[in-house]
């Protein structure tokens, strides 16, 4: 049974929830304002930096961890979403796992279409191999379409023969942007914050003229052989319901190793109201676990 803290949450939701009709750069600035607003954990430092030409921010929690590194890719559809809005999540995350958070701040559609995004995830990658860290003290993290991303960014450096991260943690993970699971249609009327309309519009940001099942934008179809261990986490009430159970059948398949979480009455990406919520909290922690049991 979902908390109390989660009844009231939901509650706040629109009922009816539509397409902002705001332009991009207003919705993106009054995204990054709310967030900004939020008080980050006691003992919280944020560090920016340059990973090859991407920038990043380090997000760290009290006490420093040791040797281990989340790089975390961000969502907002692909086209949304940045170090601030992400810094509070990451927080959680670099408490939890006990790890140095890489946020990583990459290009955005529609200005820098695929493969923008994909190329400075590689390049954040490449540039913490570059600094020293060994494959097996770094996990990748990402949610929504940063879920996604990071799927592509494995598949990416696994055909290009680069030594891959130990794990990697998937946050309501957006992988199919051909838009065919049958979540689309099961869950709409059950998802309080996405709907079908805004997908399709950061689709056609993104995707612009490649095919949306080339597996680089859609590892749903890829072959994942190869892959590190993934946790999947999705709630039951999302519209991406489908993305991440179809992802888990296929790492299944190709013999990862896939731990896939269906959180009941949850909805996308709550981890990001885990200052509040219970279930956030705990999504997180277990996160931790996941990637203190794989990494350094």
């Amino acid at each position: 049974m979902a908390s109390e803290a989660s009844r009231s949450i939901r509650a706040q939701f629109p009922k009816h929830p539509t397409p902002p009709t705001a332009p991009l750069a207003t919705q993106r600035q009054e995204w990054e304002t709310a967030a900004a607003q939020a008080p980050l954990p006691a003992g919280t430092t944020i560090e920016p930096v340059s990973a090859g030409g991407v920038p990043c921010e380090w997000v760290r929690a009290a006490p420093a961890g040791g040797d281990r590194i989340v790089l975390f890719l961000h969502g907002g559809g692909f086209n949304g979403g940045s170090c601030i809005t992400h810094r509070e999540l990451a927080a959680y995350l670099a408490a939890a796992a006990g790890a140095a958070v890489l946020l990583a701040d990459y290009r955005l559609a529609p200005e820098h279409p695929f493969p923008a995004a994909l190329d400075d995830a590689v390049g954040a990658y490449r540039w913490l191999l570059g600094q020293g860290h060994a494959p097996g003290q770094i996990a990748f993290g990402g949610d929504s379409a940063g879920g996604g991303l990071a799927v592509s960014a494995l598949l990416a450096l696994r055909d290009a023969g680069a030594p891959l991260p130990a794990a990697a943690v998937l946050l309501s993970p957006w992988v199919d942007l051909a838009l065919a699971g049958e979540s689309l249609a099961t869950r709409a009327a059950a998802d309080p914050l996405v709907t079908v309309a805004e997908l399709r519009t950061a689709v056609a940001h993104y995707v612009g003229d490649h095919d949306p099942r080339d597996p680089l934008i859609s590892p749903v179809y890829a072959d994942l052989r190869g892959l590190p261990p993934l946790l999947i986490q999705v709630g039951d009430d999302e519209l991406l319901l489908s993305d991440a159970q179809q992802l888990a059948e296929a790492a299944g398949a190709a013999g990862v190793t896939c731990e896939l979480e269906v959180w009941p009455e949850m909805w996308h990406v709550w981890h990001a109201w885990a200052a509040t919520l219970p279930e956030g909290r705990e999504a997180i922690a277990q996160l931790g676990e996941f990637i203190r049991a794989r990494c350094g």
